[in-house]
Protein backbone atom coordinates (compact mmCIF):
# COMPACT_ATOMS: atom_id res chain seq x y z
CA UNK A 1 0.00 0.00 0.00
CA UNK A 2 1.65 3.50 -0.72
CA UNK A 3 2.11 6.16 1.34
CA UNK A 4 1.60 8.53 -1.17
CA UNK A 5 -2.06 10.44 -1.61
CA UNK A 6 -4.51 10.07 -4.48
CA UNK A 7 -5.74 13.31 -5.91
CA UNK A 8 -9.48 12.04 -5.91
CA UNK A 9 -11.58 12.90 -2.38
CA UNK A 10 -14.10 10.61 -1.81
CA UNK A 11 -17.67 12.00 -2.10
CA UNK A 12 -19.84 12.70 0.64
CA UNK A 13 -21.74 9.56 -0.36
CA UNK A 14 -18.77 7.19 0.26
CA UNK A 15 -17.97 9.20 3.61
CA UNK A 16 -20.98 8.72 4.67
CA UNK A 17 -21.19 4.69 4.25
CA UNK A 18 -22.53 4.63 0.36
CA UNK A 19 -25.88 2.67 -0.09
CA UNK A 20 -25.99 0.31 3.40
CA UNK A 21 -25.72 4.00 5.53
CA UNK A 22 -28.52 5.63 3.30
CA UNK A 23 -30.46 1.93 3.72
CA UNK A 24 -30.58 2.04 7.27
CA UNK A 25 -31.11 5.68 7.80
CA UNK A 26 -33.79 5.86 5.75
CA UNK A 27 -35.20 2.44 7.09
CA UNK A 28 -34.57 3.40 10.72
CA UNK A 29 -36.27 6.89 10.37
CA UNK A 30 -39.62 5.19 8.59
CA UNK A 31 -39.97 2.81 11.53
CA UNK A 32 -40.55 6.17 13.49
CA UNK A 33 -42.85 7.40 10.98
CA UNK A 34 -44.84 4.12 10.80
CA UNK A 35 -45.84 4.24 14.60
CA UNK A 36 -46.37 8.57 14.58
CA UNK A 37 -49.98 9.56 14.51
CA UNK A 38 -48.90 12.67 13.39
CA UNK A 39 -47.05 11.94 10.44
CA UNK A 40 -48.20 8.44 8.84
CA UNK A 41 -51.16 10.43 7.50
CA UNK A 42 -49.24 11.87 5.07
CA UNK A 43 -48.10 9.17 3.75
CA UNK A 44 -51.26 7.53 1.77
CA UNK A 45 -49.77 4.51 0.80
CA UNK A 46 -50.42 1.44 3.06
CA UNK A 47 -46.63 0.63 2.62
CA UNK A 48 -44.29 3.10 3.66
CA UNK A 49 -42.07 1.38 1.38
CA UNK A 50 -42.06 3.72 -1.95
CA UNK A 51 -41.86 6.66 0.35
CA UNK A 52 -38.43 4.98 1.54
CA UNK A 53 -37.24 3.91 -1.53
CA UNK A 54 -37.82 7.60 -2.89
CA UNK A 55 -36.32 9.02 0.18
CA UNK A 56 -33.51 6.86 0.00
CA UNK A 57 -32.33 8.00 -3.92
CA UNK A 58 -32.98 11.50 -3.06
CA UNK A 59 -30.19 11.59 -0.42
CA UNK A 60 -28.10 9.44 -2.27
CA UNK A 61 -27.86 11.59 -4.83
CA UNK A 62 -28.06 14.85 -2.93
CA UNK A 63 -24.50 13.76 -1.38
CA UNK A 64 -22.95 12.42 -4.13
CA UNK A 65 -24.18 8.93 -5.56
CA UNK A 66 -26.00 7.20 -7.62
CA UNK A 67 -28.19 9.56 -10.15
CA UNK A 68 -31.35 7.13 -10.36
CA UNK A 69 -33.53 9.25 -7.93
CA UNK A 70 -33.58 11.91 -11.17
CA UNK A 71 -33.36 9.40 -13.85
CA UNK A 72 -36.49 8.26 -12.40
CA UNK A 73 -38.54 11.11 -10.82
CA UNK A 74 -36.57 14.13 -12.46
CA UNK A 75 -36.52 17.33 -11.14
CA UNK A 76 -36.66 16.54 -6.88
CA UNK A 77 -38.67 19.92 -6.94
CA UNK A 78 -39.18 19.21 -2.82
CA UNK A 79 -41.59 22.02 -1.79
CA UNK A 80 -44.14 21.33 -4.68
CA UNK A 81 -43.79 17.71 -3.78
CA UNK A 82 -44.81 18.54 -0.29
CA UNK A 83 -47.33 21.10 -0.99
CA UNK A 84 -50.19 18.67 -0.71
CA UNK A 85 -49.48 17.84 2.77
CA UNK A 86 -50.01 20.01 5.91
CA UNK A 87 -46.82 20.85 7.28
CA UNK A 88 -46.60 22.53 10.29
CA UNK A 89 -44.01 23.19 13.20
CA UNK A 90 -45.40 19.83 14.89
CA UNK A 91 -44.86 17.55 11.40
CA UNK A 92 -41.14 19.07 10.92
CA UNK A 93 -40.23 18.55 14.66
CA UNK A 94 -41.78 14.82 14.67
CA UNK A 95 -39.78 14.16 11.22
CA UNK A 96 -36.31 15.27 12.50
CA UNK A 97 -37.00 13.51 15.99
CA UNK A 98 -37.18 10.94 14.21
CA UNK A 99 -34.23 11.43 11.61
CA UNK A 100 -32.31 12.21 14.47
CA UNK A 101 -33.16 8.90 15.67
CA UNK A 102 -31.95 7.55 12.89
CA UNK A 103 -29.02 9.52 12.61
CA UNK A 104 -28.00 8.90 16.00
CA UNK A 105 -28.39 4.79 15.40
CA UNK A 106 -25.81 5.33 12.64
CA UNK A 107 -22.61 6.26 15.12
CA UNK A 108 -21.16 8.43 12.31
CA UNK A 109 -18.25 10.80 13.21
CA UNK A 110 -19.15 13.92 14.41
CA UNK A 111 -18.07 16.08 11.72
CA UNK A 112 -19.98 14.04 9.04
CA UNK A 113 -22.93 14.17 11.55
CA UNK A 114 -22.68 17.59 12.05
CA UNK A 115 -22.90 17.45 8.24
CA UNK A 116 -25.53 15.42 7.56
CA UNK A 117 -27.75 16.81 10.37
CA UNK A 118 -27.32 20.37 9.50
CA UNK A 119 -28.57 19.60 5.70
CA UNK A 120 -31.81 17.52 7.43
CA UNK A 121 -32.37 20.10 9.95
CA UNK A 122 -32.24 22.87 6.99
CA UNK A 123 -34.48 20.93 5.12
CA UNK A 124 -37.24 20.28 7.41
CA UNK A 125 -37.76 23.59 7.88
CA UNK A 126 -37.79 24.52 4.04
CA UNK A 127 -40.84 22.39 3.98
CA UNK A 128 -42.89 24.07 6.41
CA UNK A 129 -46.14 25.05 4.30
CA UNK A 130 -48.82 25.74 7.36
CA UNK A 131 -48.95 27.10 10.48
CA UNK A 132 -47.50 30.84 10.46
CA UNK A 133 -50.98 32.38 10.78
CA UNK A 134 -53.23 29.41 11.78
CA UNK A 135 -51.75 28.97 15.93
Amino acid sequence: MSDTPTSAQPSPYQQFGGHEFFQALVADFYAGVAADPGLRPMYPEDDLGPAADRLRMFLEQYWGGPTTYSDQRGHPRLRMRHAPYRVDADARDRWLGHMRAALDARGLAPDLDATMWKYLHSAAYAMVNAGFLDQ
